[in-house]
């Protein structure tokens, strides 16, 4: 797997329903990938039906051929009030190229990257002193 950095051409962050992410759910079983959940009923319990968002960290190539990207997902988490939870999930590069990108320049790139890296780091609110 090779990294999909923010200057690639198919570098993007996506804002997906959470239709489309049941339908990334489902192809993903269809295809035996791992990253993804054991079900849709897995999901469901971990993921509360609001739009999420995703970018890719690595790309799966096969004879020049990229087969899957490996996505972060930024979730509302379910049953958590207002947290919100990342997991990685594979995305097949059809239906990855079919999403609707949010970033369009370089700043925006970067920032959203940096945000990614945050939450996939770990946050916690914090009490000023």
């Amino acid at each position: 797997m090779s990294t999909v950095r923010t200057t690639d051409p198919d570098f993007r962050v996506c804002r997906i329903s959470f239709n489309t992410l049941l339908e990334i759910q489902r192809e993903a079983e269809e295809r035996g990938w791992a990253t993804r959940w054991t079900s849709v009923e897995a999901l469901r319990g971990q993921v509360k039906e609001r739009d999420a968002f995703l970018h890719p960290l690595m790309r799966e190539e096969r004879g020049g051929v990229v087969r899957a990207y490996r996505c972060a997902l930024l979730f509302s988490a379910a049953g958590t009030g207002g947290s919100g939870g990342v997991a990685t999930v594979d995305v097949a590069p059809e239906k990855f190229e079919s999403l609707d990108r949010l970033d369009r320049d370089t700043a925006v790139r970067r920032a959203f990257s940096r945000i990614f890296s945050l939450a996939m780091g770990g946050t916690s609110m914090v009490s000023k002193e």
